[in-house]
């Protein structure tokens, strides 16, 4: 059993995507922080790709300044970087980037990362945590990947539950349920923290609040896309009715 609640991010996005389509002054990213907020969110995540297709700069500024806490999603680069600490978000959690995926497709590749690279990414985590930001590298469940995650100074892993979410009620399901099991035992023993999130929703959620460890969870496209029937602010309070649920 958990014994204390599963937080809640919740991910902005594809509100502000529906404000980049037009580029219009609406829907409010401060009036949907303080409807998450006030719904239980324990803090606001958000992802400002390179390609800007849906959180901008000022949209992050606007946020971090209303909101009690910020997770900002990021790719590996200088930019991001010099960006996150003029943010000073609470927390930067880093995913890897393509232009051209729809979405986030794997967690980062630490198995078989160059040398360049590996000390490229352990710098900026430094440069992050001297900033008093607490950084998380979004993985895959595996054993190496989280092992690496702390080599590297990752305070935090996210567990990719794409693929379980991709299987959900199949007979891959616990195949990939048994993985997430595995390696937030596996990440807790070591120290880091154990958030998961991608493909959540209220059908496959029940499952996952049941593993041990986990601190965090990180929801976006499913409550937003409830949100257009039901509303923000019961969205939300079905996801953390879902979450107080699951022992």
């Amino acid at each position: 059993m958990n014994k204390n609640r599963i937080r809640l991010g919740v991910n902005l996005d594809h509100i502000a995507f529906i404000k980049k389509s037009r580029d219009t002054v609406y829907p409010s990213l401060s009036e949907a922080v303080n409807i998450s907020e006030k719904a239980g969110a324990n803090l606001i995540t958000i992802h400002l790709r390179e390609d800007r297709r849906h959180i901008q700069e000022e949209d992050a500024y606007e946020i971090k300044k209303c909101a009690n806490t910020v997770n900002l999603e990021m790719a590996n680069t200088s930019e991001m970087v010099e960006f996150a600490i003029d943010l000073k978000p609470h927390y930067v959690c880093i995913v890897p980037e393509k232009r051209e995926e729809k979405t986030t497709e794997g967690g980062l590749n630490l198995t078989n990362i160059s040398l360049t690279d590996h000390n490229f990414l352990r710098d900026n985590i430094k440069i992050l945590k001297e900033k008093n930001i607490k950084v998380s590298l979004f993985v895959n469940p595996e054993i190496q990947d989280i092992e690496q995650s702390k080599q590297l100074g990752a305070d935090i892993v996210e567990l990719h539950t794409g693929p379980y979410a991709n299987v959900f009620g199949t007979n891959d399901e616990e195949r990939e349920y048994q993985k997430l099991k595995i390696a937030a035992k596996h990440a807790h023993e070591t120290g880091l923290v154990v958030n998961a999130g991608h493909g959540l929703n209220y059908t496959n959620l029940g499952r996952i609040c049941k593993i041990q460890n986990l601190n965090e969870l990180n929801i976006g496209h499913s409550i937003i896309a409830n949100a257009v029937f039901i509303g923000l602010k019961d969205a939300i309070e079905k996801i953390i009715r879902i979450i107080n649920n699951c022992d």
